[in-house]
């Protein structure tokens, strides 16, 4: 069983587009007709570049061989053009096709991932979602913390039990920045409204992506300190470790953070600060899955907890489901909404969300499969990146 063919798939992503532009995926095709498949989380290059470099690094180091082999690719692909460095774009590429071959694997041996990866130790997995507009709205579901109320209720109306928001403002590449005044006050009266509204019975998850320097992610953290937040995540830029860490250790709201990060060796800087006790790998970027099972059990002997991010499409939150499945110190895991809509129209058979918690597909392999013709219908036209930044600094008349 050799891999043969590859073929990758830029999708797009109609509107409401939750989850991003488009969605990057991959499949291989061994020489018996075994079809495995992937999906890269890769946001620096533009879609047709990345595709171009996950056919690169396949045709290079993958077409012909078993796909057992994940280990020896993994590191070839790690030290390709004398790199040996966590680097997101080649991570990504690399993300997409472990996955296809861990796909293959299970195909072949009749298993579902999470059986060769230890085993399941979780049967459901805990989920959250953003809260996210609804056709009608008067206002920004981002601006008006009344309307997150109702948004969050309605959330928990479905099952889930936590709900993410990001109200503290822009993000530029700049960064970090102060956070306004207006600003802090806004994020406050959030977290007041959707508390009151909820009570105890949901877990409030408070987003930021790197906006701000560690002193304004402080003065923020102690405002929202009352309302117990679940974690205050990404509080100031992902390669700046040790203001991060000193974040962690100036506020009693757990640091989450990892979305942005790439291989063990970054989440173990992370842990070894105390920068974060919740790390968010996404599956398409972070090396994936035997590197997250890797990164899991770093997390596991600091006494942190994982958490898998998923702003990106069903084939990267099936395979965070197996990884999450096999992890004593799994927490959360983030849902696009019940992965209804496109999300589930893309696969032949969708994820199961029932009562906040994501199935572990049970099936061979991913335990989902791609449709392949609704992948085709839906080509990525646009020339842009999955999410984008302002390039300028923010004014404070903007924020």
């Amino acid at each position: 069983m050799r891999i043969a063919e590859v073929e990758t798939f830029i999708v797009g992503n109609p509107p409401p587009a939750f989850g991003g532009r488009y969605f990057l995926f991959v499949k291989l095709t061994t020489d018996d007709g075994v079809v495995g498949y992937g999906e890269g989380y890769g946001a620096t290059f533009r879609p047709h570049v990345m595709a171009a470099a996950i056919e690169d690094l396949a045709d290079h180091l993958l077409v012909g061989e078993e796909p057992f082999g994940i280990e020896r690719f993994w590191r070839r692909a790690y030290g390709r053009g004398f790199t040996q460095r966590p680097d997101t774009t080649l991570q990504a590429a690399t993300s997409a096709l472990e996955i296809a071959c861990w796909d293959l694997i299970g195909k072949a041996l009749d298993q579902p991932i999470h059986q060769l990866l230890g085993g399941r130790v979780h049967d459901a997995l805990r989920a959250y979602t953003y809260l996210y507009p609804e056709p009608g709205d008067q206002t920004d579901v981002y601006l008006d913390p009344e309307l997150a109320a109702v948004r969050a209720g309605e959330e928990l109306g479905r099952g889930f039990t936590a709900v993410k928001f990001d109200p503290a403002g822009p993000y530029t590449a700049m960064g970090g920045h102060q956070p306004s005044l207006d600003r802090i006050d806004l994020s406050v009266r959030f977290v007041a409204a959707i508390r009151e509204a909820v009570g105890t019975r949901a877990d409030l998850l408070f987003g930021t992506h790197g906006q701000f320097t560690s002193s304004g992610a402080i003065r923020l953290a102690r405002q929202l300190e009352p309302y117990d937040p679940l974690w205050f995540e990404e509080p100031v830029p992902p390669d700046n470790i040790p203001e991060m860490a000193r974040v962690a250790h100036q506020t009693s709201i757990p640091i989450a953070a990892g979305e942005r990060l790439t291989t063990k060796a970054e989440f173990a800087r992370v842990l070894e600060a105390g920068a974060a006790s919740i790390l968010q790998p996404n599956l398409g970027r972070s090396g994936g899955l035997l590197e997250a099972k890797k990164i899991a059990g770093l997390a596991e002997a600091f006494g942190a907890q994982i958490a898998p991010h998923c702003y990106c499409g069903p084939i990267v939150a099936a395979a965070n489901a197996q990884l999450a499945a096999t992890s004593p110190n799994f927490l959360i895991l983030e849902c696009i909404r019940e992965f209804s809509g496109f999300h589930a129209e893309i696969l032949r058979s969708p994820l199961q969300v029932e009562d906040g918690h994501l199935l572990v597909p049970r099936a061979p392999g991913l335990g989902v499969e791609l449709d392949e013709d609704v992948a085709r219908a839906h080509p990525y036209t646009g020339d842009e990146t999955h999410l984008t930044m302002a390039d300028d600094p923010i004014d404070v008349a903007d924020r």
